[in-house]
C-alpha cells in the first residue's frame, strides 16, 4: 500500500531518538488526565461537518465561505449551519471529539464537494478562526501553491503570535505543501499504529509530528464510517490532543504545546 508523503519518516526502523530537555519531563498524566478539552475552542477548517452524526455530538458553530466576485476579496461568508459535502470534515471532528469529548468544535466549510477549493477560501478560513479567538485550528488541507506562499506564511505567524495552535496536515503526495512547511504550526503526517493518543516527533522536519492514520475506521457523511488512510486523520488526532492538553493548562503558548508534545513522543528519551 501507499502511504501518504512523510509517513516514512515516522517508520519505526528509521525514526531517531530525540533528545530531551535537562528538565522533569512532563507525562501523560500531567498533560491531560482528567481533561475533556471543556472551554477550548477548536475550529475544523474543511469540507463542513455533519453535526448530527452521532461520533460528533453536535457542534458549537458553523460558517461557509464561497467564491462571490461581488464580495470583498473575492469570497463570501454565509453564517449558519451548512452539510458535510464529501464526510472528511465529519471524520476531522469526530476524531477530534474521540480525544477532547467536551471540546467546543467550530465548523469551517472551505472546501467543496472534490475536496479542492480555493487559496482565498482556505486562506478566509483561517482568518476567520483568528478574528473568532479560536484556540485550536485543525486544517487537515494543504495549498501547492506559490502564490499563497506568502498570505499563509504571514497569517500563520498572525496566529502564531496570538497564541493560537494551527494543527496542519502535509500534503499526501510529495512537493510543497503550505502551511505545513512552516514552523510557525504544528505539522502532521500519518503513522501507523492503533493507539490514538500515541505521537512521534521528527528531528528531521519540516513535517514535525506523526500519529494515528493508516487504515483506521473514521466517521463519514449520512452517519456512515469508512476505513480511510492520510496525514488528514493524523492531524484531528494531535489537534484532540492539543485541545485536551489546553483544556488542563490555559495559555499554553505554540512553541509550550511543541515542546510538551515532544517531550510525550514515543521516540523521546
Amino acid at each position: 500500500m501507499t502511504q501518504p508523503e512523510w509517513s516514512s519518516a515516522f517508520a519505526a526502523d528509521v525514526l531517531d531518538v530525540v533528545r530531551g530537555l535537562p528538565l522533569p519531563a512532563p507525562t501523560r498524566e500531567w498533560a491531560w488526565e482528567g481533561a475533556t478539552g471543556a472551554a477550548v475552542k477548536v475550529a475544523v477548517v474543511d469540507s463542513g461537518i455533519d453535526a448530527d452524526h452521532p461520533r460528533v455530538g453536535g457542534i458549537s458553530g458553523s460558517v461557509a465561505f464561497e467564491v462571490n466576485s461581488d464580495a470583498p476579496d473575492g469570497v463570501r461568508i454565509v453564517e449558519g449551519p451548512h452539510d458535510d459535502v464529501v464526510g472528511h470534515g465529519t471524520a476531522c471532528a469526530a476524531i477530534i471529539r474521540s480525544l477532547a469529548p467536551e471540546a467546543e468544535i467550530y465548523s469551517v466549510k472551505v472546501l467543496g464537494a472534490n475536496l479542492k477549493g480555493k487559496g482565498a477560501l482556505f486562506y478566509a478560513g483561517i482568518r476567520w478562526a483568528i478574528d473568532a479567538r479560536m484556540d485550536v485550528v485543525n486544517m487537515s488541507l494543504s495549498s501547492k501553491s506559490s502564490e499563497w506562499f506568502a498570505p499563509l506564511h504571514e497569517i500563520t505567524d498572525e496566529a502564531y503570535f496570538r497564541n493560537i495552535i494551527l494543527v496542519c496536515a502535509a500534503n499526501n503526495m510529495p512537493g510543497p505543501t503550505y502551511p505545513s512547511q512552516f514552523a510557525s504550526v504544528l505539522s502532521v503526517a500519518a503513522r501507523e499504529g492503533d493507539n490514538s493518543w500515541a505521537i512521534a516527533y521528527n528531528p528531521n522536519p519540516p513535517v514535525e509530528f506523526g500519529a494515528r492514520g493508516i487504515d483506521i475506521d473514521v466517521a463519514w457523511s449520512g452517519g456512515e464510517s469508512i476505513e480511510a488512510t492520510g496525514n488528514s486523520f493524523a492531524t484531528p488526532h494531535v489537534a484532540g490532543m492539543v485541545a485536551r492538553l489546553l483544556s488542563k493548562h490555559p495559555g499554553l503558548t505554540p512553541f509550550q504545546v511543541k515542546s510538551v508534545l515532544q517531550a510525550l513522543a514515543d521516540n523521546a528519551r
